[in-house]
């Protein structure tokens, strides 16, 4: 049964940051890259005053997944690089820590490019 909840709040927390943008798409004159942008950089800023963190332990993949999941990703890696390396650290830890994600949506992409086929827009 706690499985189950916790599938529950991941998909109750993920869905919501979902309606929050969705709802800003609908009612603002905001464009979806504005507020993708502005999702990644209020997960930086939480993650850094370290208001993120909570969320993530509480709904797991459902505050990791969304953008602003990333945005927190990169908050704690330079977080952790600067403990480590000092100030360089703020300039390499960002992309330390996204690395892998980043390299496996590359590698998705570029296969889901070679087994299908694009069909222009008319």
């Amino acid at each position: 049964m706690s499985n189950v909840l916790s599938y529950l709040w991941a998909f109750l927390v993920g869905g919501g940051l979902c309606v929050i943008a969705q709802i800003l798409i609908d009612r603002t004159k905001l464009t979806p890259a504005r507020i993708l942008v502005v999702y990644v950089v209020a997960g930086v800023f939480l993650g850094a005053v370290g208001l993120y963190e909570p969320l993530v332990e509480f709904a797991g993949a459902g505050a990791t997944t969304p953008l602003t999941g990333f945005g927190y990703l990169i908050s704690k890696g330079v977080k952790e690089a600067v403990a480590e390396k000092g100030l360089i650290g703020a300039l390499t830890g960002g992309l330390t820590s996204a690395a892998g994600g980043i390299a496996a949506a590359l590698v998705f992409g570029y296969l889901a490019c070679l087994f299908s086929r694009g069909k222009p827009k008319v």
